[in-house]
């Protein structure tokens, strides 16, 4: 454990813009037993504490209570079994997602999300976020792969949830309740997860002059029986930001990057049914990836927005938006993310996984700008509420934290009364992860 001042204000803040909060103490647990111990403990004296992946989340989902406990699983990261003939794999919560994937890629097997920050994202916080990714449309979000985990509870008791079975119908689902609780309900110390067979893969790009023509074209894919391992949109902003950044040439207008996953004579057939598609719904280039150097640079593209914007606009505060709408409502969502850094004067960026809704929105703040700040976060809202209102949600794959509690109210309306009840049952004196979610 650490008491030193430098080491902790490492931990008071996330990767969202809300100022932290300096904690009490940072520990490192080694075991479960230690996790258990020490929230038996805290849970006599009524200390706050708050469990802490990679600190990537988003929305302050990881912001420690001020004089708080935070528990890091930067120890607890080791990969305990894999169990290739069952597709599954038995870890610990610090490990993190692109070197768990390295691991597997031996057994040709592969844990599937697929989240942007998998060189960090650990699977512990995937798991406390339910986070997606690019991947998420053809396998499912975080929470389609948990099968058991262990779980230590406020008062230290340490228990099992789920089985080792792909399906099961027996007792309550409480696996589910706890992915996406962000820490509310029990801190995750061991985790069995389901993988999939590494699947022949190709990659190809489809640019076109209107948004709303890629925007069918991705309707038209979804359509047409294909299910992409991904289909993402990039807006010509992003791509603009990320030419800047890597002295690149792509085109600057809307672009889909699709990848296809399978065997390869039935991804050679689902290539040309799309290029079909894209073609006839105006793309103005359709390019298959012929080497894996030019995979890696279409992902990359994706992959690199956000530091592209971080790079070329030092000092910014970027406001990360995260809303997923009705496929229907994808281009509609687009274009008034669009019109609000329009209307508030204020440099916007999207892009997402189009295949399930789901859209990020950057939202550039000058530092030196009066009364910016304010009008970012009023776009945000803005945004937040327009997804709601044609049927979407206010997160799609970073967790509610502080930043989105209002929110979640709008959403789900009496339902977050029930939520709080199951959490004052499992935490009665509040001091898993205090003041996030709920006001």
């Amino acid at each position: 454990m650490s008491l030193d001042p430098a080491v902790l204000a490492g931990y008071s803040h996330d990767r969202s813009s809300l100022p932290g909060s300096i904690p009490r103490v940072i520990v490192w647990p080694e075991s479960a037993r230690q996790v258990a111990d020490l929230l038996k403990l805290c849970n006599e004296y009524h200390l706050p504490v708050t469990a802490r992946g990679a600190g990537t989340s988003l929305e302050g989902n990881s912001i420690p209570s001020k004089e708080g406990i935070v528990l890091s699983f930067e120890k607890m990261n080791k990969v305990l079994e894999v169990l290739p003939k069952d597709f599954q794999v038995r870890l610990q919560p610090g490990v993190v997602y692109d070197d768990l994937n390295r691991q597997l890629s031996s057994y040709k097997l592969f844990f599937a999300p697929g989240p942007s920050s998998g060189d960090v994202a650990t699977i512990g916080g995937m798991i406390g976020n339910n986070a997606g990714g690019l991947n998420a449309l053809r396998y499912g979000v975080t929470r389609n792969h948990v099968l058991k985990l262990q779980v230590a509870l406020a008062d230290g008791s340490l228990v099992w949830y789920g089985t080792q079975a792909f399906k099961t119908s027996s007792g309550f689902d409480l696996v589910q309740l706890m992915v996406g609780s962000e820490g509310l309900l029990g801190i995750v110390t061991e985790i069995v997860l389901r993988l999939h067979a590494l699947p022949e893969r190709r990659t190809a790009m489809a640019q076109f002059n209107e948004l709303d023509a890629a925007a069918q074209a991705v309707f038209e894919i979804m359509a047409s029986g294909i299910l992409p391992g991904a289909l993402e949109l990039i807006d010509p902003i992003s791509i603009q930001h990320v030419n800047r950044y890597k002295n690149w040439d792509w085109a600057e207008v809307p672009t889909l990057l699709i990848e296809f996953h399978g065997t390869l004579a039935g991804t050679e057939g689902e290539v040309e049914l799309v290029r079909d598609i894209c073609t006839a719904g105006g793309a103005v280039k359709f390019e298959l990836a012929s080497t894996s150097a030019m995979v890696e640079e279409l992902w990359s593209g994706r992959k690199e927005i956000t530091n592209a914007e971080e790079a070329l606009y030092p000092g910014y505060t970027i406001l990360n938006g995260d809303i997923a709408v009705p496929l229907s409502q994808y281009a509609p969502t687009v274009h008034f993310a669009h019109a609000l850094g329009e209307k508030y004067s204020l440099q916007v960026s999207v892009f997402g996984h189009a295949g399930d809704g789901n859209i990020h929105c950057h939202t550039l703040v000058p530092p030196d700008e009066a009364g910016a700040l304010e009008k970012g976060h009023l776009a945000a809202d803005d945004l937040i509420r327009f997804a709601l209102a044609v049927g979407g949600t206010a997160s799609a794959e970073h967790g509610i934290g502080m930043a989105k509690r209002d929110f979640l109210i709008e959403e789900h309306g009496q339902s977050v009364e029930v939520m709080k009840k199951i959490k004052a049952v499992l935490d009665p004196n509040n001091i898993l992860n205090p003041g996030k979610m709920f006001l």
